[in-house]
This record gives structure tokens, sequence and C-alpha cells, in this order.
């Protein structure tokens, strides 16, 4: 019996023992958990992006070409008539007092286009002539006293007579310049007065043209001329009428590039409008065929072939290379690169002619 009661009360003991202990491992566990969830994470390792080294770059290879080459020049201009004039009063400071003309107008030989207001000068001119009638009067008188008169005396009246007579023709002369007319059949192309303006001495009052005599006239810089001849041939962009063929007709008379852009030169003029500058300023093109349509002062561009060569060796512009007074190509073949030396003829904008020192179908490397 005691055995046994000191035996049950043994496990109870040790129970009571182990409770407290497995009470703290529990305790302990979960200070331990309950810490490291408050200590900070550790960061993560970054990852570097992966760099690779630039590729170098391969200059561009091109074909030695066999073409047409065709070195050309270019100009602006537009349709002008060889037959184109400006109408203009000669008498200065007076006003316009009528105006009979607007542009488009068809025209005939002679028929009145503007006057100018002379009243005055015909009150002017009446007068002088009554003052005249008295002093023919006594011209006679001074004639039959010729013999009795000093000779000086009598050749002094005579002058002052003839004067007087000279100043009513000049008079008359002057009024019948107030009337200005067509002088010749045409189209009035511009008229830059109104009536009732005040007009100055070879102020262009309106220009007549005779649009069957059209022709491309073109303005081209200095330096491009001195490569154009006579008959060389030309192709002209005529606004909205396309393109068509001619040939150089004429060189203009004067090199000097006096254009505002569209062929025309601003000068002065009464209404602020520019005269026309002389068809001898152009280089003239004329058309193999007229297009349908073609007015006068139509806006248009023209190119001219300066050189042309058929069958040409050609490379681009970019291929060549210079050093000093030598020029040479980087010719690329199954040996690899190497320099070639080369002798060039005509230019154009983007490609250049081989005279000497490569053959068709090879490959140059460009810079």
């Amino acid at each position: 019996m005691k055995w046994w009661t000191e035996n049950s009360l043994e496990p109870k003991k040790t129970r009571q023992r182990v409770k407290p202990m497995m009470a703290l491992v529990l305790s302990t566990t979960l200070v331990v958990a309950s810490g490291c969830s408050l200590l900070p994470k550790e960061k993560e390792e970054e990852v570097l992006p992966v760099i690779n080294p630039p590729k170098i770059s391969k200059k561009p290879e091109y074909e030695v070409r066999s073409e047409t080459l065709e070195t050309k020049v270019r100009g602006n201009g537009n349709m002008k008539s060889l037959q184109e004039e400006a109408l203009y009063f000669t008498e200065n400071d007076k006003r316009l007092k009528e105006l009979y003309v607007k542009p488009s107008d068809n025209v005939k030989k002679g028929q009145v286009i503007a006057v100018l207001d002379v009243e005055d000068a015909k009150k002017a001119l009446r007068d002088a002539k009554l003052q005249f009638r008295k002093d023919e009067i006594a011209m006679k008188e001074t004639l039959r006293k010729k013999d009795e008169m000093d000779p000086l005396e009598f050749e002094t009246q005579v002058i002052a007579f003839e004067e007087k007579k000279q100043a009513i023709a000049d008079q008359q002369e002057s009024i019948g310049k107030a009337v200005l007319v067509a002088p010749y059949a045409g189209t009035v192309v511009s008229v830059p007065v109104k009536k009732g303006d005040a007009v100055k001495a070879y102020d262009p009052i309106a220009v007549i043209a005779d649009l069957s005599q059209l022709v491309v006239a073109v303005k081209v810089s200095k330096d491009d001329l001195e490569k154009v001849s006579i008959g060389m041939e030309a192709q002209v962009e005529i606004n909205t009428l396309g393109t068509h063929k001619g040939k150089v007709k004429q060189l203009p008379i004067t090199t000097e590039d006096t254009s505002d852009g569209e062929g025309e030169t601003p000068q002065g003029g009464t209404g602020g409008q520019a005269a026309q500058e002389p068809i001898e300023n152009f280089m003239l093109i004329q058309l193999d065929a007229k297009p349908q349509g073609l007015t006068n002062r139509a806006p248009l561009s023209a190119t001219i072939v300066v050189n042309r060569k058929v069958n040409a060796t050609v490379i681009p512009i970019s291929a060549l290379r210079k050093i000093g007074g030598r020029t040479y190509v980087l010719v690329s073949d199954e040996q690899g690169k190497r320099e070639v030396d080369v002798e060039v003829g005509q230019t154009t904008s983007t490609d250049v002619e081989i005279v000497a020192g490569l053959k068709p179908g090879q490959k140059v490397v460009g810079k």
C-alpha cells in the first residue's frame, strides 16, 4: 500500500514540476518568434542589368553603277510675251481724268486707254491763241515799216513773234499727249492706276501684251548661266499644266540678279505695283508644243540639261574621299578593303562620275 501510494504521488509531483518548465519554454518560444518579426527585413540583393558593349557601326557599301549622268541647272520664272509694253504719259503732275480699260481687256491698235485732266491747259491755250491774233496784227504793221526800222530792232521783234508761235504749238502738243492709245492690238495685262490718281511722267498706266507670242522667261544664277548655251534641252514645269519639253532660245543681255523671286523687278510705280522688267533680262525657252490653257505670267520652274553622258561610271558623292591633292575610294571585295585612286568627271548633287579607277559592279565603302 505504501509502495502504491508513493508511486502514485510521484508522477503528480513530476507533473507539477514539468508544467512550469513547459510554460517557460513556450513563453520563450513566443518571445523569440515575436522578436524575429520585429527585426527589419534584410535588403534584397540588387540585380544589375547586363551591359552589352556597343556595336561598332558598319559603314555603308555602294555598288559602282553604269548609267546616264546629267548635270542640270534650275531657275524660276513665268510666261511672258515677246511683245509686251508698259504704256505711260510723258506729262507730269496731272490727274487721270478717264480710264477706259481693265485687266484682261482686248484692245485694238489706236484704241484710247486713258485721258489726263488738261482743262486748265486748254483754257490757257485758248487765251494764248487770242493774244497771238493780236500779235499777228502787230507783226503785219511791223513788216510794213521794216524799211523805216533799225534792222536789229526789226529782227528782235520777229524772234519774239516766232517764240510766241512756238509756245502755242508746244501747248497744243502737250494737250495732245494727254490721250494715251494702244500701240498695237493685244490684251491688257495689268492696270496699276485708277481714275482720279495723280500721275507722274513715265509711271505705268497699263501693260499690254500680245498673248500669241508667249515664251518661258526664267532667271538663273550668274554662275549657272555661264554653263548654258542656246539650243540646250530644257524641261519646264508650269503651274497646274504639268511638265513640258523645250529648248533654250535666248540668253539674257544682263547677268545681274535683279529678280525678287518671281521674275519681276520691284520698281516704283503708281498704285504701288511693280513695273515689268524687260524681257531682255531673262533667259527665254521655246516650248516644243504649247499646252492648252497657257496664260500670261503663269509661274513656272525650268531645268536645263547642260551636260549629259551615257554609260557613265557613277558612285555616290559620299563614297569619294580626298586628302590633300589625292582623290580615292575604299574598295571592298573578297580580299578585304583597299584604297584605290580615281579620276573624277562631272558631278551632280548626289553622284560623281568616275573616269578612271573603277568598273561597274565593284563595291565602294561610304564615309
